[in-house]
Parts: structure tokens; C-alpha cells; sequence
């Protein structure tokens, strides 16, 4: 799906606050699903993760939702992670095989590029939705950048700038704008 997006990295890079940013121009945005999952778990009274592997399973399913419905509409969409990044949480949980992920990374095709958002201590926090520690973050974005390189995705790095300046960067890239 070319017009499908990818914007990844750890946790604390400013992802969200950059596509707030692209729909406050219009474009389409598929959010996040941990932070979704995980605030209706503590709605629920429950603790913020199931189990890494049940987490991933259920990320999965909303990632691949998602990516379904965004195909029914033309344009660019750009997704807060994607199928590829619940595929990285179940290989590093070993629930899941080699085989079954390329099956999933083949079905679930994104646009080459994918933009990878670094750890930036600077605007990096915690909250009760992202409790990892900025080394987690680190080496999140590490494994990452590693994971979509291995499935064949040309990975992008943001420049750690403003947030404007970032959405110049990524339409820049994508050729739009």
C-alpha cells in the first residue's frame, strides 16, 4: 500500500505529538493501539500490560484493523507504528515464527519507507501509559531499526528539530506538500 505509512520508533520520540501534528493538516492518522489498550486496562482497574505476548496479540489485531481500513481510502495515511512493530513485540516474546511473521510483513504491505523517530532525551517522560525507561526507549528504537531493515523497509530517521520541522521533513521525503 503505497500510500500507507509507517512512523516508528521507541517510546518518547515524539510520535504522537508529530502525527497530531500531519492531521492538524489534514492527513489521515491511524493512532497508537498500546496506548488505547493500555488505558482501558487501567480504566478497568486492571494492570497497564497483559502479559508481553497477550499485549502483542492484541495490538496485532487492532494494527491489522486498522491497515484494512485505511485501504478502503485513497490518499496517504500514516500510522503510529504498524503491523510490523506487534511482529517485533512476538518474535522478542518467541511467539511467533519466521515464517508466520514474513506471511503477516507480505499481507500487510507498507510503503518502503518508514519513518523511524529517535529516543530524544530531551523531550522524553513517563506517564501512566509509557512507564519504560529512556535506556528501554533506546534500545527499542535499536531493535526497531533492526526489525523493519530485516523485512526489507528503508528506514528513515526524523531529525530531532521541531515538530514543524519534522512534518516538513516527512512530506519532503514522502513528495508531498
Amino acid at each position: 500500500m503505497d500510500g500507507a505509512f509507517i512512523i516508528t520508533g521507541g517510546p518518547g520520540g515524539g510520535k504522537t505529538t508529530l502525527l497530531n501534528a500531519l492531521a492538524e493538516r489534514g492527513y489521515r492518522v491511524a493512532p497508537e493501539a498500546a496506548r488505547r489498550i493500555i488505558r482501558a486496562r487501567l480504566a478497568q482497574g486492571l494492570p497497564p500490560r497483559p502479559d508481553p505476548t497477550a499485549f502483542a496479540r492484541e495490538i496485532l489485531a487492532s494494527d491489522m484493523e486498522q491497515y484494512r481500513t485505511a485501504r478502503a481510502h485513497d490518499g496517504v495515511t500514516f500510522f503510529d507504528r504498524g503491523v510490523p512493530d506487534a511482529l517485533y513485540m512476538l518474535d522478542l516474546a518467541g511467539a511467533i515464527t519466521r515464517e508466520e511473521a514474513a506471511g503477516l510483513v507480505q499481507r500487510f504491505p507498507y510503503n518502503n519507507t518508514v519513518f523511524l523517530l529517535p529516543p530524544w532525551e530531551d523531550i522524553y517522560g513517563t506517564d501512566a501509559e509509557r512507564d519504560q525507561s529512556f535506556e528501554e526507549a533506546v534500545a527499542v528504537f535499536e531493535g526497531m531499526s533492526r526489525w523493519y531493515a530485516q523485512w526489507g523497509y528503508q528506514t528513515v530517521e526524523v531529525p530531532r528539530v521541531s515538530v514543524e520541522a519534522r512534518v516538513t521533513f516527512i512530506l519532503n521525503t514522502i513528495g508531498s506538500d
